[in-house]
């Protein structure tokens, strides 16, 4: 038995700080909220503990130090990539989010899985990272956004992708394509549905799959228990999407009234990634990017505002690397400062991501949940900044950060 004791509590369901913060640990259980501390004692001084935060967007494949994105598919095989992800895991670990979705792959593997292997090595304990819900390699036509050619311009031939790459055209295609990230464990699939700031042809609103292409992608995960995200801009593309079935809508960052009320009536999921329209820096990019991303995120962050208004499910997510591993309790302040609530952002980052992602054991501290548990240095109700701040971190009752 092991008793962490701080100043207090977050109970998110009566969005109240309990003071003092008393919780039991027994194994990777939370066994007690509240009462006399047993077992060994971690005094946690001023501290206010939370749930283990939550993103639902995320690619630790990618990013970190001394990447250099423009060439990065053609100079990093996949061992790179991995001994890449571990330090990714590490910082996103310590940084308090235990739980991630890995949003596709868009790089060359030979169809290796990769995001499935580095949760099958933390899972076994063999590095540190957060708990990953991997998506295996991001589902879109050739020379769509999540086609990794399109990031730098290559030539033709440069870079060959393979239908187990996730490069598909076609019903028969993309159907063969979800069942091959299925077959080698995606526990979720990615699509794109839309262009995007960062690629280099096409408008970022313009929907890239027919709608009888997404049909099919919802139909073959759906059929085998598997929720779809799909990374998407436009408008008439969001719609599509959702009239497709898709269950969760990455970026949104150019829906209008008419998506919002669709999203609201259908209960799709909206993961905003809003504080790329703060702190991207798009300032070593192509100048038609840097005008694409001029135009882009000022509507974006009007989208979000709007989307929170008319209560749209929303998830926390933070596209990482778009910004840099580690620093994803930026979107949480960046929520707030769209609208959302304190309360209410701390919810989207746990119980809410909870929900996205079908799981019960985890996103608050209560008796039966798994010991996932941060603390922070201040109420997180009156400033929401301190979850920038993490300064103690707990996953399944092992100690990461103290």
């Amino acid at each position: 038995m092991l008793t962490l004791k701080a100043a207090g509590l977050l109970d998110l369901d009566t969005g109240e700080i309990v003071r003092p913060g008393i919780l039991r640990i027994e194994g990777d259980r939370i066994v007690g909220v509240g009462g006399e501390p047993e077992g060994e004692i971690v005094d946690l001084g001023e501290l206010i503990l939370l749930p283990g935060l939550m993103d639902m967007e995320v690619n630790l494949l990618m990013g970190g130090r001394g990447e250099t994105f423009a060439f990065s598919p053609v100079q990093d095989d996949p061992a790179l990539r991995m001994l890449r992800a571990v330090g990714n895991a590490r910082r996103t670990l310590r940084a308090g989010f235990t739980t991630v979705r890995n949003l596709g792959l868009f790089v060359k593997t030979g169809g290796y899985l990769l995001d499935v292997a580095l949760a099958k090595a933390i899972d076994a304990g063999w590095i540190d990272g957060p708990r990953v819900i991997p998506a295996g390699h991001a589902i879109t036509p050739t020379g769509g956004h999540l086609d990794p050619t399109m990031f730098a311009a290559f030539a033709p031939g440069v870079l060959p992708l393979t239908l187990e790459e996730g490069i598909a055209n076609g019903v028969d295609e993309v159907r063969k394509a979800v069942r091959y990230q299925i077959k080698h464990g995606a526990q979720l699939i990615k699509v794109c549905c839309s262009g995007g700031v960062m690629s280099h042809t096409g408008l970022p609103g313009a929907q890239h799959y027919s709608d009888e292409e997404l049909r099919a992608i919802v139909d073959e995960a759906h059929r085998r228990g598997l929720k779809v995200a799909a990374h998407t801009h436009g408008a008439d593309a969001v719609k599509a999407a959702i009239e497709a079935g898709i269950d969760c809508i990455e970026h949104g960052f150019l829906i209008d009234d008419e998506a919002i009320e669709l999203m609201l009536e259908r209960g799709t999921w909206l993961v905003p990634t809003t504080f790329l329209a703060d702190g991207m820096d798009v300032s070593k990019s192509a100048p038609e990017l840097q005008a694409k991303a001029a135009e882009m995120f000022p509507r974006a962050r009007e989208s979000v505002r709007k989307a929170i208004e008319a209560g749209v499910k929303i998830a926390v997510g933070t596209d990482a690397p778009a910004i840099p591993h580690g620093k994803n309790a930026n979107e949480l302040v960046a929520l707030a400062g769209r609208g959302m609530s304190p309360l209410e952002v701390l919810r989207a980052a746990t119980v809410r991501a909870a929900e996205l992602i079908g799981v019960t054991d985890r996103g608050r501290l209560a008796e039966g949940l798994l010991a996932d548990v941060i603390g922070v240095p201040g109420n997180p109700l009156e400033d929401i900044t301190v979850t920038q701040n993490v300064r103690f971190v707990m996953k399944g009752g092992k100690v990461f950060d103290h």
